[in-house]
């Protein structure tokens, strides 16, 4: 799949777990064809590929480490040479971890920098001509998976993740300007739209304790994420520079 036919194209990073995958899922119903990344798992991959093919989508599946800069900066070119056509790039990848000051270190701040700011900003460089192309009504597109703790409600304990992702959210803004009127930059900050897997946060009294300051009383779900992108990809054409809250309310408690 090389993006040269008449069905418009969304890259999406991390597209074959949790929030990625559902993201990817959701445009695929759209009517978009799909280029997917993936750190490692060549078996998760290809059943992501054929489920996304059961939905109707042509699928280009991309090995692609963020935390490898030399490879970001790689297989972004080769993209800009081969893919005849792009209209969204979703940002969804990202590392996520608590770091009390006490046990922060140069290498894991700057690993969730790389991750989390420094390699999005590199795929945007590469892509973003592309994107200028782009034949949708709403033109191309930028999303960008930010987080709304990352935004003047910080955690305890995470200050070199947020960090990542407050740099994260100022490159929405910065693009927004500089890619403009040809490509829209956005975010979205969840507060909780998928629980961690693993760690204190993955224990269902620590989950209770946070949802006890949600308004809506609930976590997101993936979905919620995914729809959320198809809007701003498909439908908002007016819109950029914008990084939206995605909390059940979580930033006014």
């Amino acid at each position: 799949m090389t993006g040269g036919g008449s069905r418009p194209v969304a890259l999406v990073t991390g597209g074959v777990r949790r929030v990625g995958l559902a993201i990817a899922r959701r445009l695929a119903r759209a009517g978009m064809d799909l280029v997917v990344t993936y750190r490692s798992s060549e078996e998760d991959a290809a059943s992501v590929r054929a489920v996304l093919a059961e939905l109707g989508a042509d699928v280009r599946l991309e090995r692609l480490d963020l935390d490898d800069l030399e490879q970001v900066e790689s297989v972004g070119a080769r993209l800009a040479r081969e893919l005849g056509r792009l209209d969204a790039l979703v940002l969804s990848a990202s590392a996520y971890g608590a770091t009390p000051l006490a046990e922060v270190t140069a290498e894991t701040g700057l690993a969730l920098y790389r991750v989390n700011a420094l390699a999005p900003l590199l795929l945007c460089k590469w892509l973003s001509p592309l994107l200028a192309e782009s034949s949708l009504e709403a033109g191309g597109s930028i999303v960008a998976m930010a987080d709304m703790h990352a935004m003047g409600r910080p955690r305890v304990g995470f200050s070199a993740y947020s960090m990542s992702k407050a740099a994260l959210a100022e490159m929405v803004r910065s693009l927004a300007r500089e890619l403009a009127p040809a490509v829209r930059v956005n975010g979205i900050a969840p507060g909780v739209v998928a629980w961690p897997e693993e760690g204190v946060e993955s224990q269902e009294r620590a989950q209770e304790q946070y949802l006890s300051r949600v308004p809506l009383g609930r976590a997101g779900t993936p979905e919620d994420a995914a729809e959320m992108v198809r809007w701003l990809v498909l439908d908002a054409g007016y819109v950029t520079g914008e990084v939206i809250r995605l909390d059940g309310g979580r930033w006014l408690a």
